[in-house]
């Protein structure tokens, strides 16, 4: 699967040419570490996609494939996918690993918000 503008606005494709330039933001951002042969990743899909519609305002989300992406994989130590990784000014807040239930990264992108002094 491959996430483009076109076909989901709320969900970036990164790569190494644009993941420093959108992480560095001052904005939450949501990372998705992902591959195509991955069993649990696909069925992670329609979960960020809800989660991505419900926080787009606060929240930017972006997917990373970890076979084409291997150096932002390295850089963050991701091993296992999914993962799902929470930034904030390019500098990463909080993991969590596997198909984990939708209300665990609801719950973990909440806390984020709540905790951000700047309200983004």
């Amino acid at each position: 699967m491959t996430v483009e503008a076109s076909s989901q606005e709320t969900i970036v494709k990164l790569t190494e040419e644009n993941f420093d330039r959108i992480g560095s933001s001052s904005k939450l951002m949501l990372v998705d570490f992902w591959a195509s042969w991955c069993g649990p990743c696909t069925t992670m899909e329609p979960v960020i996609e809800r989660l991505a519609s419900k926080y787009s305002d606060r929240v930017r989300f972006g997917k990373v494939n970890v076979d084409e992406e291997i150096n932002i994989s390295s850089r963050y130590q991701v091993f296992s996918i999914p993962t799902f990784m929470l930034f904030k000014n390019g500098q990463p807040l909080e993991a969590t690993i596997g198909a984990v239930p939708e209300a665990s990264l609801e719950r973990m992108i909440s806390n984020a918000i709540d905790n951000d002094p700047s309200g983004l």
